[in-house]
């Protein structure tokens, strides 16, 4: 069964899409955390940061991540998350880059 993430990409769920290339979508996050809350997504099926994943992908999820932060105009600074499983926080069995902007942000998380 395609994951939420995966109908998204394919077109099957309508999301607020702001970037898109060959290896990765963005889009608005539904439920949002704060200001500015993107979700940057692989459009290779990895259930985890644990999963399949390779430097070249990593790498790839995290310039978007920049550059969605430059994108949306996030000068003040900016934080980039990725939750793996249960007790992390992962919602979606598939891989995704939050980027959370327009506002102060504490630490801790939470």
């Amino acid at each position: 069964m395609p994951t939420l993430f995966e109908r998204i990409i394919n077109g099957e769920i309508p999301a607020d899409l702001i970037y898109e290339d060959e290896v990765c979508v963005a889009f608005r996050d539904i439920a949002p955390q704060a200001p500015t809350h993107v979700l940057v997504v692989p459009r290779r099926p990895v259930q985890a940061l644990d999963d399949d994943l390779d430097a070249a992908l990593a790498g790839h999820l995290l310039m978007v991540a920049n550059k969605i932060a430059v994108q949306e105009g996030l000068t003040g600074g900016y934080r980039v998350v990725i939750n793996c499983g249960p007790d992390g926080g992962q919602s979606v069995d598939h891989l995704h880059v939050h980027v959370l902007g327009g506002r102060s942000l504490a630490w801790p998380p939470g």
